[in-house]
């Protein structure tokens, strides 16, 4: 951002150290309207259909660039760009129907969590024991097997199994 206040030019800038014009006119545009905060990562927004048809519509109707619209909204050009190309091509309500990108939220991942036994009804909480004894009976039989399997190994090379 010094270089480009001292008067170096996007297209030197870009030549010289490798960084994609199209990202340097955005920092330069935020660093511009915002000053050296706008160069800081900002906090996830959460768009919802609403705010995405406000967005590309405010873009068609005022001929606003991605980077305008991006500055505006506070949202980046390639995600404004993705829902753009979703209006062209399947239209506004396509917009509704779009999947959250990346990991789904803790809550929603794997098993739900453990009540507590006093949080359980009777029932519950006999199934719940019923299931741990399930568990370690099971448990027990595969130990003893293992324990049998060895004895069994231990009897064909003529050794004697061990008393414990």
């Amino acid at each position: 951002m010094h270089m480009l206040e001292n008067g170096c030019s996007i297209e030197y800038i870009h030549k010289n150290h490798g960084i994609d014009k199209g990202l340097l006119g955005q920092l330069w545009a935020r660093y511009q309207s915002e000053g050296p905060s706008g160069l800081l990562k900002k906090q996830n927004v959460k768009a919802d259909y609403a705010f995405k048809v406000n967005i590309v519509r405010d873009i068609e109707e005022n001929h606003l660039t991605l980077v305008d619209a991006s500055l505006k909204y506070n949202v980046s050009t390639s995600r404004i760009n993705v829902w753009q190309r979703i209006v062209r091509t399947q239209g506004y309500d396509a917009l509704a129907s779009i999947k959250p990108r990346g990991r789904p939220p803790k809550n929603d991942m794997g098993r739900p969590r453990k009540k507590k036994p006093e949080e359980m009804t009777e029932l519950e909480r006999l199934r719940y024991e019923n299931e741990c004894l399930r568990a370690e009976n099971a448990l027990l039989k595969k130990v003893k097997a293992l324990v049998e399997e060895r004895e069994a190994r231990l009897r064909e090379i003529g050794r004697k199994p061990s008393k414990n």
